[in-house]
């Protein structure tokens, strides 16, 4: 595969995110027959057809997903050449691609803000998704660093603390629990909960925290998959909502929202900044993370008091 060309590889990419060759040519400034004859020289050069035609657009071959990964994985490389080299000429500027689940939507902008504060010249863009997306991201290099909780175990990752996550119960103001102490899990059970989709990390410990309990988790509730949703639902009396108290510090503080005392809450987990171990590091991702781990905890919310008076 030694005559293998970075043109190629790209249009493989491209064709691979774009679905359908129309678009991939667009995307890469080509003519349809142009893009086309690349895909074919690199079928030729790999022995191996790499996608195949469906009423949907292109769809990879085991093969052509190889050869994605692969392609992927030069381009990152490449820029991280680029970073390298730079550093080497004394540069400062540099580029990052931050990830953040769902929940760390609500602090992430304020941490890149402070960041960007003390280096102007680095580049940030942000991309939100929820667990899966992100996880899926950071496998497919999408990512160079990514902020979450619990670290994905199917993949080889370095993850740094960079602050606490308590995951608390809220409810509506005026809910018959709100002004309750030491609620019990088998009680808070039998309420309606307002919950994450499958695959997000506040549903993943919702399910952790109920699974003692006897088929509660047979039906766990309405299914909303933001957060905002769920607050809205929540102060609107619909249920109660299992959820990180980042996302909710400020609706508890101007009591739009309760939070109940529950048995056992709020559960303390951590926030980490994760990247993979294959990834060579920049002195931007690396600047980045140390001040993650140095000024990340002061741009959390707090709430100022847990539960209501009383």
């Amino acid at each position: 595969m030694k005559h293998i060309t970075l043109r190629q590889l790209r249009t493989v990419c491209a064709i691979h995110a774009e679905g359908k060759i129309v678009n991939a040519a667009n995307r890469l400034g080509l003519t349809g027959p142009a893009l086309t004859l690349q895909l074919r020289q690199l079928e030729e050069e790999c022995g191996a057809q790499l996608f195949e035609r469906a009423t949907d657009g292109m769809r990879p071959t085991d093969a052509g997903i190889a050869v994605v990964e692969a392609a992927l994985a030069i381009e990152e490389r490449l820029r991280l050449l680029r970073e390298e080299i730079d550093a080497i000429k004394g540069l400062r500027r540099g580029r990052l691609v931050v990830g953040a689940v769902s929940t760390a939507k609500y602090f992430a902008p304020q941490i890149i803000a402070g960041f960007k504060k003390l280096h102007p010249d680095i580049d940030i863009k942000l991309i939100v998704g929820n667990r899966e997306q992100t996880i899926a991201k950071l496998k497919n290099h999408g990512l160079d660093v990514a902020l979450m909780g619990r670290p994905p175990p199917d993949i080889q990752v370095d993850g740094r603390v960079f602050g606490d996550h308590p995951l608390l119960i809220v409810a509506a103001p005026d809910h018959p629990l709100a002004r309750q102490r030491d609620i019990t899990k088998a009680r808070i059970a039998q309420e309606h909960f307002i919950v994450r989709e499958p695959g997000s990390g506040t549903r993943v410990s919702f399910e952790h925290f109920m699974r003692d309990i006897p088929g509660r988790l047979d039906d766990p509730g309405t299914e909303m998959d933001s957060n905002e949703t769920i607050k809205q639902a929540v102060m609107a009396g619909l249920g109660v909502a299992f959820i990180s108290a980042h996302t909710v510090a400020y609706e508890v503080a101007s009591d739009r929202l309760a939070a109940l005392d529950v048995i056992g809450l709020p559960i303390r987990r951590q926030w980490f900044s994760v990247v993979r171990q294959d990834r060579a590091p920049t002195p931007a991702l690396e600047a980045f993370r140390d001040f993650l781990t140095k000024k990340g905890p002061t741009f959390l919310p707090v709430l100022s008091r847990l539960y209501a008076a009383g």
